[in-house]
């Protein structure tokens, strides 16, 4: 035992001494457009590991800077790269690189090439901060990293009505452990984009008026988001194929569309999703075949649908939610229900409160009978304000044909959940 202590803190001496050498020996590279050393490449050239490139403030035309060592890029106020729609601009291939203070723009768009902003290729520990990142293909494309952080960065894509011709804001591939907070990003296809991506933090971004998404992310296990805001994106937010994911304090708002929704889950499970708000969405949350999770403290506010649940869904939980002034509060496809609803509060509830427990003495039924009409045949939809509706949903909430029996809120709150 004391021969391995020995070999520790040895190991411990000499890594401290060698970062000690290193910072130590850092130096300032000074890269100046009236200068000796007038461009990026040419000053990265001259860098050694540790160092510091600062750049000043002008206009370069530079494209494919490869950065294949452990430095500093820092603008000073805001020095334009400009990639002229030819390449890529910035591609990192080694640990500990931060970027910091630069306009980063004009990428070359691409079917076959990941073109982008700032590229990360299988590197570690790295930084992305404080950058403007314009009309790029890809804003920031990251694949096989880990431990880095992308941190108040705007990221605006080029003007284009295409998905196919604009890429994504932040892209995730097949990385882990990825910080992701305080940007703001707008018209790229996807704002952030996470495939194959476990164990990151996306928090108080942003994302919104995107081609797309504002977040999409696939069989990507183990994430937070939270404290963002997703709002005006043609889809709203789709998350797929993914188990054990954390959603509190978003915003999903001005998600408008025939295939939009404030937050699309298609086969999540064992999740929460909790304080959230969805407002003023075609539908605040579509569910497919998503099993176990837990919807708690949310407020649902003037959206169309506030619920869409597919009867593939199941055993999830819906807890001390707000449902107010939606035009449909629970749409399903079934007869039968799976799901479970407590303790929730419905603007639209009309029962009675007599032993003043706080909860309603009759059960509440979210789903309607023109919801469900509707839901086998949108034309209808053009006769929602009709006397005639409102005397069936009377005569379905006396004898029950088509809307599920079972689907009911037992413990119906009378005031809302603060």
């Amino acid at each position: 035992m004391k021969s391995e202590y020995k070999i520790l803190i040895l190991a411990f001496l000499l890594a401290t001494i060698t970062l000690l050498q290193t910072s130590l020996s850092a130096r300032d590279i000074i890269v100046d457009k009236n200068g000796n050393v007038n461009s990026i490449k040419k000053g990265l050239r001259l860098c050694q590991i540790g160092d510091r490139l600062i750049v000043k403030k002008g206009y370069y035309k530079e494209r494919d800077i490869e950065i294949n060592k452990s430095v500093q890029i820092i603008g000073e106020d805001f020095p334009v790269v400009d990639a002229q729609f030819k390449s890529g601009l910035f591609h990192i291939r080694a640990d500990g690189v931060r970027i910091e203070g630069l306009v980063i723009k004009n990428s070359a768009m691409s079917f076959v090439s990941e073109y982008a902003g700032i590229k990360i290729d299988s590197a570690k520990n790295c930084i992305i901060k404080g950058n403007k990142i314009l009309y790029n293909y890809f804003g920031i494309y990251i694949a096989f990293g880990a431990d880095c952080i992308i941190d108040s960065n705007t990221i605006v894509g080029r003007t284009s009505k295409s998905e196919t011709t604009s890429g994504n804001g932040v892209h995730l591939w097949y990385s882990k452990n990825i910080t992701i907070i305080n940007n703001k990003i707008s018209k790229q296809r996807d704002g952030i984009y996470l495939e194959f991506s476990e164990n990151s933090t996306i928090e108080n971004n942003i994302s919104e008026d995107n081609l797309r998404y504002g977040l999409h992310f696939m069989f990507s296990h183990r994430c937070v988001y939270k404290r963002n805001i997703f709002r005006r994106n043609v889809g709203g937010v789709a998350v797929m194929y993914t188990k054990f994911i954390h959603m509190y304090n978003n915003k999903f708002e001005n998600n408008w569309g025939p295939a939009s929704y404030g937050l699309l889950l298609k086969d999540i499970n064992d999740s929460e999703i909790k304080f959230n708000l969805f407002h003023e969405n075609s539908t605040g949350i579509y569910l497919e075949n998503s099993m176990r999770v837990k919807l708690e403290k949310n407020n649902f506010i003037d959206n169309g649908w506030a619920l869409k649940i597919r009867s593939n869904s199941m055993d999830n939980d819906f807890t001390d939610n707000n449902f107010i002034d939606n035009t449909f509060d629970v749409s399903t496809g079934s007869k039968h229900n799976f799901n479970t609803f407590r303790k929730n509060y419905w603007s639209k509830y009309s029962g009675y409160d007599l032993n003043h427990d706080g909860y309603g003495d009759v059960p509440y039924k979210p789903v309607g009978l023109f919801s469900a009409i509707v839901e086998n045949n949108s034309p209808a939809m053009i006769l929602l304000r009709s006397l005639f509706i409102q005397i069936l949903e009377v005569a379905e909430k006396v004898v029950p044909a088509i809307t599920p029996v079972k689907l009911e809120d037992v413990q119906p709150l009378m005031r809302r959940v603060k």
